[in-house]
């Protein structure tokens, strides 16, 4: 450990949700110490889509959130060196039943921004949709998309070198108790403490964490080479799967129909939690996905059928039959059936925080902001109030 280990702040954890927290920390000058178990973030901050979701987000906080995190994503991102791979997304409707979700959703604030798309206006924003299969589409110009795996290394070298955060990495805190944190790399010192610990749910604050009676969710994910000559997309796209995931649209009255639909047409869909996202890579390869699947702990195996599944949906939605998967990989996140994210207070001075509905890419950096505005009772510049 180096000469200086006395900090005004020490975050746990390197993913998404911490680095949120250390940025909105340093925005008021706060010596900030991020401490990681592992030599770098390998969960799910780095396993997702790096797909950052405002339209579809639940009514409310979620929705502020996710659009006050757009706005950070779009801030940082060109100052970290972080590439916007594309921007907006097109969710394209397979049944009649999906377009009358879209035409609702357009008519909430929500969907104040977003456009209702014929076929044809559909396919001209994403050619490489199937139009055999196409009842219309919406757009919205909100979705920034992001390399994950390379964003989240950028994000926390930016951190470290423009805002001077320290980075322990290879490091586990075994106890916290300001102003002593005890590491594997001996004592660290800092007034506050902010817990991102994931889905970990026994290393640290073992008994707070269970009374919240959180699962684990284990979702697949793929990368697809498509045909030779690559098929540009420009932007995300969903289908009528996620009308019935995503709580704005599954909130809807009109979304109910939907749900019967689906259950008759899709029901190993709906039984694997499967929808679908189609994201696009700078070097034309598609990151696809994905399902969900419950357990206090969650096996490590990925049968094949779960894929065959998503990319049956996938063959409905795009026109790429040439398509090779060149990668597989699974993913974790920690999961409640009563909310989307937690703020739990041990203490005055130490915070748990942890998103448990898959939305850290989307909501993460509102939520830095709004737990380190309340720990130190200021406001973060930018911030919403």
């Amino acid at each position: 450990m180096g000469v200086n280990n006395t900090f005004d702040l020490a975050i746990v954890g390197t993913g998404i949700v911490g680095l949120a927290h250390a940025l909105a920390a340093a925005k008021i000058g706060k010596r900030v110490v991020v401490i990681e178990r592992d030599a770098a973030a390998n969960g799910a901050s780095i396993r997702n889509f790096g797909f950052v979701t405002v339209t579809g987000q639940q009514s409310g906080d979620c929705w502020r959130r996710a659009k006050r995190s757009r706005e950070v994503w779009a801030e940082v991102a060109p100052q970290a060196g972080i590439n916007v791979e594309h921007a907006g997304l097109c969710v394209a409707a397979r049944r009649p039943q999906a377009l009358r979700v879209l035409e609702a959703f357009t008519q909430t604030e929500m969907g104040r921004e977003c456009r209702l798309l014929t076929p044809d206006e559909a396919a001209g924003k994403i050619p490489a949709l199937r139009r055999d299969e196409l009842a219309g589409g919406l757009w919205s110009p909100h979705e920034l998309r992001v390399e994950s795996r390379e964003a989240l290394p950028r994000l926390a070298a930016w951190l470290e070198a423009v805002h001077g955060v320290t980075f322990l990495r290879s490091t586990l805190v075994r106890h916290v108790e300001p102003p002593k944190i005890e590491t594997t790399r001996g004592t660290v010192h800092a007034e506050c403490v902010v817990v991102c610990p994931g889905h970990d749910f026994q290393t640290l604050f073992p008994d707070r964490i269970a009374a919240y009676g959180l699962t684990t969710c284990k979702l697949h994910m793929m990368r697809l080479k498509p045909a030779a000559k690559a098929a540009h997309l420009g932007a995300a796209v969903m289908s009528d799967l996620g009308l019935i995931r995503y709580l704005g649209y599954a909130e809807l009255p009109e979304a109910q129909e939907l749900k019967t639909q689906l259950a008759a047409e899709q029901s190993d869909h709906l039984a694997n939690g499967i929808h679908l996202i189609v994201v696009q890579s700078a070097d034309g390869s598609l990151v696809v996905g994905d399902s969900h699947h419950y357990g206090e702990t969650v096996d490590p195996f990925a049968p094949s059928a779960v894929d065959d599944l998503i990319l049956s949906e996938f063959d409905a939605v795009l026109d790429l039959p040439e398509r090779a998967v060149t990668q597989r990989w699974t993913g974790t996140y920690a999961s409640a059936s009563d909310r989307l994210m937690l703020v739990d207070r041990p203490s005055d001075s130490v915070r748990i925080v942890i998103i448990t509905s898959g939305t850290g890419a989307s909501t993460s950096f509102a939520i830095g902001e709004e737990v380190i505005g309340e720990l130190y009772g200021t406001q973060i510049p930018g911030a919403q109030i």
